[in-house]
């Protein structure tokens, strides 16, 4: 399958998806291979809850059941699920921490429907969007610097696009780091790495850690 299961219960499955592998079909048959393909070969019943994106690796939760995909759905919608990322980017961002020791970026985010897949940042018309990020150190190489990143929104690209508007991309991104930056990694440094939630049948406090592959 070469996805490496993180958990299995009666009602859900974790999983740490690679780079480069869609969470879901795509269009054409070239784009079929993908992650809820592979699971669905051995657990048939297993329903995609959330994406990440082709280039982003790390943790995917699937329920087992039609039942267990609308509730952990509804969890998500909620905002009960706490999602956690790694992220190298470029340059060294300059941290306004509260009082819990988290930087924000709040930028109203929409699709940019004539460059799709692409989002975009717009005041007129966006969604209220809020990332908050916290320094864990030097990055590999110079001028790089390792981010943990809380998305409090679920917007399309919202780490990508955020740390683009703030002058930080990510190391890596091959559709919004600028083209003047010469790629430093062959694959997107961004990496979903915990996941933690309150399990829905049996109420228990659930967290899972990926570790960063990079």
């Amino acid at each position: 399958m070469d996805v490496q299961l993180i958990h299995e219960d009666e009602d859900l499955l974790v999983f740490d998806k690679p780079s480069g592998l869609l969470s879901v079909p795509g269009l054409g048959p070239d784009k079929q291979d993908c992650l809820s393909a592979r699971v669905q070969a051995r657990w048939p019943e297993a329903l995609i809850v959330h994406r990440l994106d082709m280039a982003t690796s790390g943790l995917i939760l699937m329920a087992r059941g039609p039942e267990m995909q609308k509730t952990l759905s509804m969890a998500f919608e909620k905002r009960r699920m706490h999602k956690r990322y790694q992220a190298v980017v470029l340059g060294e961002p300059l941290p306004v921490p509260d009082a819990h020791g988290w930087s924000r970026i709040q930028l109203p985010m929409r699709i940019d429907y004539q460059n799709r897949p692409r989002s975009i940042i717009d005041f007129a018309r966006g969604k209220p969007s809020l990332t908050r990020w916290q320094r864990l150190g030097a990055g590999p190489w110079p001028d790089t610097t390792r981010l943990l990143l809380e998305p409090m929104t679920g917007r399309t690209h919202q780490l990508r696009v955020h740390l683009l508007a703030i002058g930080h991309p990510i190391v890596g991104d091959p559709l919004y780091a600028p083209v003047e930056v010469p790629p430093r990694a062959p694959r997107l440094l961004l990496h979903a790495t915990e996941l933690a939630f309150e399990h829905p049948v049996t109420g228990q406090a659930c967290r899972f850690v990926a570790p960063v592959p990079f």
